[in-house]
């Protein structure tokens, strides 16, 4: 299966269940064919946990969700020895995280000890217990949801975990026509059951062509200047790392591949920066006092940078 026919199935499945989602399940896509992970932060009530059960369930992937709560602890979320009388031995019991999609709901409620659980899967794919590593399926993604609002109760996502995340989605209230059609869809008949419109191995092909897509030396050059970039501009205490840079270059691959290209344009790295960059940057004291966002450090950072152009 290709990128385009992945997208084109995932869209118009998602599309049964929810109403104007089509830009939030492109990142999310995105996210997968680059085998990154998504944060959705958002209000409560947007869709953020039925988005992400909604490409779930187009998968034809092991899903799991955890709910994230104050008293979660870390083998609840990568599984435990236990000892079994009848055979007089420990056996392990797999916890959630060994799935192919993974819904971490309200990620900022748990102790940061229990986010720390998610570190070594989200980078090497892979959890060590009692000093056993289990390598975790492939594909693997996190979509983790947080609400940016509330703070009683929660506890803010490290810059190290932040760092693990491909992009940050924000879905966004919908428009006056997509809530009328929410409301005629979904009023009383709620959301309708999703089959599954591709395989493990059909996401793992497009996985495949998404790397082999062209990125040119220069657009590369783009891509590391805007990284370098933020590291020096006056307003960010702390710029993005080289991973975030791998990331974005992952990242304009797979919208490329999902858009029938084989080659990535600057503007597929112009359409990425904020998601895949913004989440990562932390804009020091002064700045945040002035009300400075990370959006739109990075929209000033692109306006200086020269574009690359084919000759």
């Amino acid at each position: 299966m290709t990128p385009v026919e992945l997208a084109e199935g995932v869209r118009s499945n998602v599309a049964r269940a929810l109403v104007g989602m089509d830009s939030p399940v492109e990142l999310l896509l995105v996210a997968l064919l680059s085998e990154g992970h998504v944060l959705m932060e958002d209000v409560p009530g947007v869709g953020k946990t039925s988005l992400a059960r909604a490409l779930a369930r187009s998968l034809d992937t092991p899903f799991s969700r955890i709910q994230f709560t104050p008293d979660l602890l870390p083998s609840d979320i990568t599984g435990s020895y236990y000892f079994q009388q009848r055979a007089s031995e420990w056996v392990f019991r797999s916890g959630p995280i060994f799935a192919g999609v993974l819904l971490a709901d309200e990620i900022n409620r748990a102790a940061p000890r229990t986010q720390s659980a998610l570190l070594e899967a989200m980078q090497e794919r892979q959890v060590t217990i009692e000093g056993e590593t289990r390598v975790l399926p492939r594909p693997f993604i996190v979509m983790a949801t947080q609400n940016p609002v509330e703070l009683e109760g929660t506890f803010p996502l490290p810059e190290a975990q932040l760092d693990r995340f491909a992009l940050q989605v924000s879905i966004g209230y919908p428009s006056e026509e997509h809530e009328l059609e929410i409301l005629l869809a979904h009023g009383a008949a709620g959301e309708p059951d999703l089959d599954a419109v591709a395989t493990t191995a059909e996401v793992l092909e497009a996985v495949a062509v998404a790397r082999s897509v062209t990125v040119e030396r220069d657009v590369a050059g783009y891509i590391a200047a805007l990284v370098r970039s933020t590291r020096n501009h006056t307003a960010v205490e702390l710029g993005a790392s080289p991973r975030a840079g791998l990331s974005l270059y992952r990242s304009a691959q797979s919208l490329a591949a999902l858009r029938g290209r084989e080659y990535v344009l600057p503007d597929d790295v112009k359409e990425l920066a904020v998601p895949a960059l913004a989440h990562r940057l932390v804009l020091d004291q002064e700045a945040r006092l002035r009300g400075r966002r990370a959006p739109e450090v990075l929209a000033e950072l692109l306006g200086r940078l020269e574009v690359p152009v084919e000759v």
